[in-house]
């Protein structure tokens, strides 16, 4: 079975392009969604997905409309090779299901591999250099010293050490 998945943006208005190209690829379901952010939830994508089954076929009309970024469509890539779904993205010329297909698949793992490790050596040489990661400190630890007097007295409130602090 063939699941369309469209996704507009706000820079491009091709949604009715797209139904109409999934329409012929002979998608029975098309899942849509509006969302022009990447952080959005995509509640049409996650339907697609979870009406899919082994054997089946995402078709989408070209893959930045799957995906925001690279990261993301890595991620969906190997989510979509573990359940045995093959991926078509109609503009891009891309078939998992197709002859040589899964060599798409396997070029996908290996970007994800290669990501991974390339993450990894750059935290490894950040800390080398004395760099820590994470969100800086919101309180010295003069002012966690304070917070924890000040909630240890019961005579202050909690709202006016949100205040003091």
């Amino acid at each position: 079975m063939r699941i369309g998945y469209a996704r507009d943006s706000p820079h491009d208005q091709t949604l009715i392009q797209q139904q109409d190209a999934l329409k012929k690829a002979g998608c029975s379901n098309i899942f849509i969604d509006n969302a022009g952010g990447g952080k959005a939830k995509r509640k049409g994508l996650d339907k697609a997905l979870s009406l899919l089954r082994p054997g089946d076929t995402l078709v989408v009309w070209q893959l930045d409309r799957l995906s925001n970024t690279i990261k993301e469509l890595i991620t969906i890539m190997a989510l979509l090779e573990q359940r045995g779904i093959g991926l078509k993205s109609l503009t891009d010329n891309i078939d998992t299901t197709a002859r040589g297909g899964t060599q798409v698949f396997r070029i996908f793992g290996a970007l994800r591999i290669l990501m991974g490790e390339r993450t990894k050596a750059g935290l490894r040489v950040a800390r080398a250099k004395g760099r820590k990661g994470g969100r800086p400190k919101a309180l010295t630890p003069e002012e966690v010293t304070l917070l924890l007097e000040l909630y240890n007295n019961e005579e202050v409130s909690i709202p006016e050490i949100c205040q003091q602090l």
